[in-house]
């Protein structure tokens, strides 16, 4: 079983989130990074849109050469894009950071077991693919060694699997306003 808490792991992780133009996918992640950034403008929360994180990331780094891109997905959301981390691969870009919060459940639906917890280990489907950048975090030393992945310059996209035991996320009521997220989110990016 893995003793990471999210809601202590995560911005540990991050640190800073003022220096990401950050993506993140529904359920649990959205309120991780939600109640974390309070939905500053350099963060957009997807909601009811299972798999869209990673290929709207993808979109937002090619875009953006020069911005450093964070997707913060749950287990459920890149098993339902698995597909988008073979186009990452190849795409190649230097500036994308994919999390993956992996608690093992669909805890949106109801708690059941994801393929995570039958044994789809998403580190090694993203190695291969073809990322350069990979790493399990499933202890506190792993979580110290990934904050200079994430703290530093990197050749190519990374994708980190961030193992954490089955606890709830942080309560947090998100603006369910998709047009007034997707505005301030591109006018943020836009200055």
């Amino acid at each position: 079983m893995n003793s990471l808490d999210r809601k202590k792991a995560i911005p540990k992780l991050l640190g800073d989130t003022d220096r990401f133009l950050i993506i993140s996918g529904l359920a649990g992640t959205a309120k991780d990074i939600g109640f974390l950034t309070k939905e500053s403008p350099n963060t957009f929360l997807f909601g009811g849109a299972m798999g869209g994180a990673i290929p709207t990331s993808l979109g937002l780094a090619l875009a953006r050469p020069n911005d450093t891109i964070l997707c913060v997905s749950g287990d459920g959301d890149v098993l339902m894009s698995m597909g988008s981390l073979a186009t990452v691969a190849t795409m190649k870009p230097k500036n994308l950071i994919i999390i993956c919060v992996d608690n093992a459940l669909y805890l949106e639906t109801g708690g059941q077991k994801s393929h995570t917890g039958l044994g789809v280990d998403l580190d090694v489907v993203a190695q291969g693919c073809g990322f350069p950048n990979t790493m399990t975090i499933n202890n506190e030393d792993n979580l110290l060694k990934a904050t200079t992945l994430v703290n530093n310059d990197f050749n190519g996209p990374t994708f980190i699997l961030l193992k954490v035991n089955q606890s709830r996320p942080p309560q947090y009521s998100r603006n369910w306003n998709a047009s007034q997220a997707k505005i301030k989110f591109r006018q943020n990016i836009l200055k």
